[in-house]
């Protein structure tokens, strides 16, 4: 049963209510699926009409605290090339070429992502990201973009979606051939059909949350950790992470139970949170000149993932990207499927038109194995990323999976390389393999400390006879 509570209702009083308008195709969310999708449909000869809750991010003081600074991997990469916005996204780029480790007893060292020079992922701002994606949307003449507008009541078997401007209280409705909601992790239009008994949406928290704090730049505007890396503080039940950003400072995120030893509920007063970074993370007193009252300003953000069944309803509904299967963010790759949701769904009315009733669950046929995968791949990637990269083992068993890739690069791909470097695999079959590399990778490393002690030779043999053949597609 979904603990949302019920969708949002006009204010009271006697607002003004305006007679029903008609588009093509109508997107609830302005974010960065919605500003895509937009796009996308209207190169397809759609009219699109965009309702986003917020005042325009181009024209508005970036939002702090709460926005997980982005990953752009190669899925989402393949996504804006698909829409021909790559040229105007790659000056925002900051690339990675893996994970920076920083150790409780202080020592550092690197872990490569991949093995190619090109095998690289991306930091950007959210924020940047979205109006890169307003703009070119907003260039297209089929698309009309509408801000400050709240959504307020969705009626799925007429595509009528009612919503208020929040500067003027009036409230106008709106029907489409068909509604788009991307609307987020909060969709209004999954609660709706959650109440209208016309989907079940599960909802799993975590028990850990998230706050965002700040590594300013140096006095000359510099990084001042290595700019090319993720960088990741890991403490087994909890971790620090740093994104690089283009202004030289750092995007960080501490990743933290709330009712644990530590934990947020312990860390309210100032002084409680220098003792736990002077013990916990001590390199990064220096770096944080404003880390306690930072702290405290900002908001402790929850982390949960939603499995919701169906995706769309009465043919003229469907739920995309967050608001159909949001996730925890340790894979970096909610973004990025989301911009897949987006390529697909375009893909399809390439194939097929706008059929929308016909569309809409094939859609979810083709989306759904994957977004179930990486749900569960991401969750898997928290413990990867917090505890299990401390492990010697860990570090073996990558040196043998790149050992392996080397002798069979068309069939032993590592499964976090499948993930981030290879769109052409989807998420579900990069879980499939994954698990079957893992079983290999287990027996070959069992009671050895490096790789000078594995039987090389035994090794690409097995891997030869299980893998020749990639199962499924």
């Amino acid at each position: 049963m979904s603990t949302f509570s019920n969708p949002s209702r006009p204010r009271e009083g006697a607002p003004e209510v305006h007679e029903l308008r008609h588009s093509h195709s109508l997107i609830l969310g302005g974010g960065l699926a919605g500003a895509l999708l937009a796009l996308l449909l209207a190169q397809r000869g759609l009219q699109v009409h965009v309702l986003e809750r917020r005042a325009d991010p181009r024209r508005a003081a970036q939002e702090r605290g709460r926005s997980i600074n982005l990953a752009l991997a190669a899925r989402g990469i393949d996504a804006l090339e698909f829409a021909g916005l790559m040229p105007a996204i790659q000056p925002l780029l900051m690339p990675m070429r893996g994970r920076h480790l920083h150790e409780a007893d202080g020592s550092q060292h690197f872990l490569s992502y991949g093995q190619r020079p090109e095998e690289e992922i991306y930091a950007i701002s959210r924020h940047a990201l979205n109006c890169a994606l307003l703009d070119a949307a907003a260039a297209h003449p089929g698309v009309t973009l509408s801000f400050g507008q709240r959504c307020v009541e969705i009626e799925p078997a007429h595509g009528t979606v009612a919503f208020e401007d929040m500067g003027h209280g009036t409230i106008r409705r709106e029907q489409a051939d068909v509604v788009l909601a991307c609307d987020g992790a909060g969709s209004v239009a999954r609660r709706t059909m959650v109440d209208r008994g016309l989907c079940e949406a599960r909802e799993e928290w975590l028990p850990h949350g998230y706050i965002e704090l700040t590594i300013p730049a140096d006095a000359e505007g510099r990084h001042r950790l290595a700019a090319d890396a993720l960088h990741i503080w890991p403490r087994g039940g909890y971790m620090l992470i740093a994104l690089p950003n283009p202004d030289g400072s750092f995007t960080c995120t501490l990743f933290l139970p709330y009712d644990a030893d530590p934990g947020f509920t312990q860390l309210r007063e100032a002084a409680a949170v220098e003792t736990f970074f002077r013990a916990r993370f001590p390199d990064t007193l220096a770096l944080m000149p404003e880390l306690v009252p930072e702290f405290l300003a900002n908001p402790v953000g929850r982390l949960g993932t939603v499995r919701t069944r169906p995706w769309h309803a009465e043919g003229r509904l469907l739920l995309l990207g967050d608001a159909a299967h949001p996730i925890v963010p340790f894979h970096g790759q909610g973004m990025n499927c989301a911009f897949e949701d987006c390529r697909d769904l375009a893909r399809l009315i390439d194939a097929h038109g706008a059929d929308w009733p016909t569309l809409l669950p094939a859609f979810e046929a083709l989306r759904r194995p994957s977004a179930e995968a990486i749900a569960d791949m991401a969750l898997e990637n928290y413990v990867e990323m917090r505890d299990t990269v401390r492990d010697p083992r860990f570090a073996l068993k990558k040196a043998l999976a790149f050992e392996l890739e080397r002798a069979f690069p068309a069939q032993f791909i590592p499964r976090y390389s499948m993930v981030m470097f290879h769109p052409e695999i989807s998420y579900a079959e990069a879980q499939r393999r994954g698990a079957r590399q893992d079983v290999l990778l287990e027996e070959l490393t069992a009671g050895c400390q490096s790789l000078e002690e594995i039987d090389l030779a035994q090794a690409r043999r097995r891997a030869q006879e299980q893998f020749a053949r990639p199962s499924g597609a």
